[in-house]
């Protein structure tokens, strides 16, 4: 990432920049979705745009319609922070983006939940996994364990819950917070994210048992007697090292409510899926995902 680029400085270059990562092939109006039918408005806000729909003829730009919309905050500085969210391997504060974007630290904290908001698996997403293909699945608590620690309750009740998929061969990477790591909630996730013709791969827990016979196969690896490759092969090593990941990113901001904790598992997941292209390609991937998930601060506080 070249951090001279004007489209890190110029708020004009960044909204030229985003039109045509966004519309490669003419504007869309947000309202319609019809394409290539609008025309850009003259001597009015930069980047405006006419739909010349009869049933439409609505204005809009290119951030209407995505998580950008509405903000004050110049779009250089957003295309910036999502550049910066995109390459850090642990993530990028909401003080650090305060400090080096010369914001407020409440916009600079709305800002980075709009990112991951946007990083987050679309509803449009294939599911993981196909014949001859297999997914991991596992499942963790996350939360302080230390009876030191203030507020301090004893037992997995009161930490958090995390459901995680990993395919193995693409790399993709899936993680949800759900409310208890039970058979219902375990199975939704693999229903609606795995394609029923998978391996499913997983350890001996019980909320495996059932469910894994609705798939074309199910291994299981078993931890408890050290074992981490089955007689088969199959491991779930993978879906580990995504959940060693993700508490490293716990550890470096510090503290994650739950209510937050669903937009830092899908910022944590869009770059573990994504690790093995270039940091500026991974950026460009970001920016695809903020049309359509339109964030108001009302449900993030």
């Amino acid at each position: 990432m070249n951090l001279s680029d004007p489209i890190y400085h110029n708020a004009d270059k960044a909204r030229d920049h985003l039109e045509a990562l966004l519309w490669a092939d003419g504007p869309v109006c947000p309202h319609c979705k019809v394409r290539d039918r609008a025309s850009k408005i003259k001597g009015g806000r930069a980047g405006l745009y006419f739909c010349n729909v009869g049933t439409c003829r609505k204005q809009f730009s290119v951030t209407v319609g995505t998580v950008f919309e509405r903000s004050k905050i110049p779009l250089n500085k957003w295309v910036l922070a999502t550049h910066l969210m995109s390459v850090s391997k642990t993530g990028v504060s909401a003080h650090q983006l305060h400090r080096m974007l010369d914001i407020t630290y409440k916009s600079a904290w709305f800002m980075c939940h709009r990112i991951r908001e946007a990083m987050g698996v679309s509803e449009n997403a294939p599911p993981m996994g196909g014949d001859g293909e297999q997914v991991q699945s596992d499942e963790t608590y996350l939360g302080n364990t230390s009876k030191r620690a203030k507020g301090y309750q004893k037992g997995h009740g009161k930490r958090m819950k995390v459901h995680a998929l990993v395919e193995p061969k693409t790399g993709e990477a899936r993680a949800f917070r759900v409310a208890n790591l039970d058979y219902i909630r375990v199975r939704k996730g693999l229903v609606g994210h795995v394609d029923r013709k998978s391996t499913l791969v997983t350890d001996e827990a019980k909320i495996y048992h059932h469910v894994g016979k609705e798939f074309a196969a199910h291994e299981r690896v078993a931890h408890k007697k050290g074992n981490y490759v089955n007689d088969k092969g199959f491991t779930t090593n993978h879906v580990e090292n995504f959940f060693g990941v993700f508490k490293r990113v716990m550890k470096a901001h510090i503290h994650i409510e739950d209510q937050h904790l669903q937009r830092y598992l899908s910022e944590t997941a869009f770059r573990y899926t994504n690790r093995k292209i270039s940091d500026f390609e991974r950026a460009l991937e970001a920016l695809k995902g903020i049309e359509g998930k339109r964030l108001t601060y009302r449900p993030i506080g």
